[in-house]
């Protein structure tokens, strides 16, 4: 089932200024990047968050939309106020916790404790928007709530549309090294004993009218029986309120991501939100030796429309064909 796909901007009046054409970028210094479509938001990169540090301050996306300008995120819902958009997001870092909110220890359940960190803006080496593609390189300084220097990190994010412009694709590239001078175990609550809550990495929180969505994998689609997945991409298809539309998101992992070539597992949620996660670290801890770099990369496309299971599918292989291109760019 296929339903209206991005709409054309009205025409400029007599004596207007022109609509601008493609990608368009305003910084915000010190607080975001603001990336438009035809003069119109499509998503902001808030580098400088103002979240209390109950919430693991990090930066995120919010809103992210599609070409057609329909939000497919949520921002500080009320059951998760640490969920901000899209974000990457871990909750147990060691002892440390940079997801927000309380903590899920073996044995104790889940407590609040002194320990929300935050991912610190240091500077953007690169920021460029050329060639109809947005390329941002960050680095930032994870730190503990105590203050400690956990990690530093090279983000690099671009953003472009893909060809035809009927969608568009993010990618998202970390390498986290450990500089804390001892080696960090990373999990998630199902390695702390919680079956089937393995969430942790990458997680894109939908708007509360996806509640209900479609779950899209190579294998077919369903819902919350796909908890835990193993697949290359997974898709969402969400409808909205107000007009009835639909949008359609495909998450792509990157090749070599996981040891093995195994390919990551998903958390994923239908019910009672609509949330995505490449989750590296679902059922089991990985090491980041002191001074080692931990990599993963991922592509986010967006797009207009219910594409079903093919029309999904045709959106990550694009995604992903985007991925290994910049891929050969980024060191």
């Amino acid at each position: 089932m296929t339903d209206a796909r991005t709409p054309e901007p009205p025409a400029a009046s007599p004596g207007a200024e022109p609509v601008p054409g493609g990608l368009g970028l305003t910084h915000e210094v010190g607080t975001s990047l603001r990336l438009t479509y035809r003069g119109r938001p499509l998503t902001r990169y808030v580098y400088g968050p103002w979240d209390a540090q109950l919430e693991s301050p990090r930066p995120y996306f919010h809103p992210l939309r599609t070409l057609g300008g329909d939000a497919v995120t949520i921002y500080r819902p009320h059951d998760h106020i640490w969920h901000k958009g899209l974000a990457l997001s871990l909750p147990n870092v060691d002892d440390e916790n940079f997801w927000g909110g309380v903590t899920y220890r073996r044995g104790t359940g889940y407590r609040q404790y002194d320990n929300n960190g935050s991912m610190d803006h240091v500077g953007f080496p690169e920021l460029t928007l050329r060639d109809g593609r947005l390329r941002v390189t960050e680095t930032l300084h994870w730190r503990a709530q105590g203050g400690e220097h956990r990690f530093t990190e090279e983000r690099r994010l671009v953003a472009a549309l893909l060809p035809g412009e009927d969608a568009w694709a993010l990618l998202f590239r970390t390498a986290v090294t450990n500089v804390r001078g001892r080696r960090t175990v990373i999990g998630s609550p199902t390695t702390e004993g919680r079956p089937n809550a393995g969430y942790g990495g990458l997680f894109w929180r939908g708007p509360r009218d996806f509640t209900g969505g479609t779950v899209h994998t190579p294998g077919g689609s369903g819902g919350d029986e796909l908890m835990g997945v193993r697949a290359p991409w997974l898709g969402f298809t969400g409808r909205h309120d107000g007009h009835g539309r639909s949008s359609t998101l495909a998450f792509v992992d990157a090749p070599g991501n996981e040891p093995g070539g195994s390919g990551v597992r998903w958390f994923v949620r239908s019910t009672p939100f609509a949330a995505v996660c490449p989750a590296p670290f679902f059922d089991r801890e990985v090491t980041v030796e002191d001074g080692a770099t931990l990599v993963r990369a991922y592509a986010v496309v967006v797009a207009d429309g219910d594409r079903g299971p093919a029309g999904t599918q045709a959106l990550a292989l694009a995604g992903a064909a985007l991925l290994a291109e910049e891929h050969r760019e980024i060191p």
